[in-house]
């Protein structure tokens, strides 16, 4: 078993933190990760536009602009990376597999395509339609994440019927499901035992305290961060520049990264993937 698939086919499982631009990306694999996934949100934050749920009016990320950004942390790093392809950018399953094969161009080893259409769940067999076409269009070697959001929304969807979507989704030819908004470590339990293939856990979300080790204990085999890190960075830059125009201090500058270590970082990176 090598390169993403095996990631998902071991006896142990493994942590993919989400990156939002070339210099995140070589950071986290610079740590060790072996794989890392983009984040729609902390790419469109990126670029001052919102994410999934938006207010009137609110710009979006348009799937030209998300593909310039995953296909530049795509080609930074030399470990696999797996993008959020949101619900592959329209309803139709021919729109899914039309965003699947640029995804595949751009360098990437897997995909998340979600069940929702950021109003609300599609129906359930349009659902498994999308996922047969996005399978269609990957191919053997493309890693397929099915996702079903209905635990994060807010309309009460019951458990029975996300685990009944990704069983589905799974006999339509997923191969890792994904059942974000559930933070109870005995819910993934039951999440873990009654689906049928690797399951993928976000930890981040809100007031989390699931940590990676109960994860691995509990059979999850892969664990996402989502726009957690990203967040947390702006969360960074409006400390630092709460503290600049109020005290005058930068009391923040103490954590940065030394530009000669960011240097060799990048250049290391670099020779890593043979440019």
């Amino acid at each position: 078993m090598t390169g993403f698939r095996g990631l998902h086919e071991a006896g142990t499982g493994f942590v993919m933190p989400n990156a939002w631009d070339a210099g995140s990306a070589v950071l986290l694999a610079a740590a060790g990760f072996p794989a890392i996934a983009t984040t729609s949100a902390g790419i469109a934050f990126s670029l001052a536009k919102g994410d999934h749920t938006l207010p009137d009016g609110a710009p979006s990320v348009s799937r030209e602009d998300m593909f310039e950004r995953i296909q530049q942390i795509a080609g930074a790093v030399a470990v696999p990376v797996s993008g959020d392809l949101e619900d592959g950018y329209g309803a139709a399953p021919e729109r899914v597999a039309e965003t699947i094969t640029p995804a595949r161009a751009a360098g990437l080893a897997g995909g998340n395509i979600e069940d929702y259409d950021g109003h609300n769940l599609y129906d359930v067999e349009r659902a498994v339609d999308r996922i047969i076409a996005a399978r269609e269009a990957a191919g053997a070697d493309f890693v397929l994440t099915a996702r079903t959001d209905g635990q994060l929304l807010r309309t009460p969807t019951s458990l029975a019927d996300s685990i009944d979507r990704a069983n589905r989704f799974r006999a339509a030819g997923a191969d890792c499901l994904f059942v974000p908004g559930v933070n109870d470590l005995d819910t993934i339990r039951t999440i873990v035992r009654e689906v049928d293939g690797p399951l993928n856990v976000v930890i981040g979300l809100g007031s989390s305290a699931l940590t990676v080790p109960d994860l691995l204990a509990a059979g999850v085999q892969r664990i996402s961060l989502g726009g957690s890190i990203a967040r947390a960075a702006l969360g960074f830059i409006r400390r630092s520049a709460e503290e600049l125009a109020t005290h005058g201090t930068i009391s923040f500058a103490q954590d940065q990264i030394p530009q000669a270590e960011l240097n060799d970082l990048f250049a290391r990176s670099t020779e890593l993937r043979g440019n």
